[in-house]
């Protein structure tokens, strides 16, 4: 699991870690540390992580959208979106995540209940009666959420699905009580979809990682 660096003045130059990496690297396993930031949080936090032996594994933007603004597009015949509420309904959306991410195996059971919404929880939407896509929300705090883990099966992508049910997750986002939903989307292609949404790049993320990890 990533280790977020949090910027405690937003904005300001950092110019110096202090012994944040050495109490950390005594804490953690060799080669263990991974860290998430925003850039423009913290500028110049990239540069000291870099010269103190990380290395950047990932760089992408970071995307936000007020959900009153979310473009919701129409639902092609035969399919229907839902909030997950029962066991099952999450547990088909986790098996198609698990697959679309390219996970080995199959996916570990998935029996609890979905919890009150404002404590995250997910989007489905069926094709002729079968799970084929899913978005999910985090946990609502102080009216921000992440939208995160939209996947949709390889036999149906390119059909419009991720940008329904990314639309749809934003929405249920909303009325768990949201009024930021972000995300980073994986490539350009991913980034498209979510601009269909509404979403617009507010900020860069970077991922590091030890080098000899």
């Amino acid at each position: 699991m990533a280790s977020y660096a949090v910027a405690t003045k937003p904005g300001e130059l950092v110019t110096d870690l202090g012994h944040s990496l050495d109490v950390l690297r005594a804490a953690f396993p060799p080669g263990a540390l991974r860290f998430e930031l925003v850039e423009q949080a913290c500028p110049g936090a990239a540069e000291l992580l870099i010269a103190a032996g990380l290395t950047v594994t990932a760089r992408m933007p970071l995307m936000a959208l007020t959900p009153e603004n979310a473009l919701i597009p129409d639902a092609r015949a035969g399919v229907e979106v839902s909030v997950a509420t029962t066991a099952a309904e999450a547990a088909a959306g986790h098996a198609v995540a698990h697959h679309a991410f390219g996970m080995s195996g199959e996916p570990e059971p998935h029996d609890d209940e979905p919890g009150p919404a404002v404590d995250g929880g997910s989007v489905v939407a069926r094709v002729d009666g079968a799970v084929a896509a899913v978005a999910s929300w985090t946990q609502v705090a102080d009216g921000v959420t992440e939208i995160v883990g939209i996947a949709t099966a390889a036999e149906h992508r390119r059909k419009g699905l991720a940008t329904l049910v990314t639309a749809h997750a934003v929405k249920a986002a909303q009325d768990a009580g949201a009024t930021l939903t972000w995300l980073t989307p994986g490539d350009d292609g991913a980034e498209q979809v979510y601009a269909n949404v509404g979403f617009t790049k507010v900020a860069d993320a970077i991922h590091f990682a030890e080098a000899d990890a």
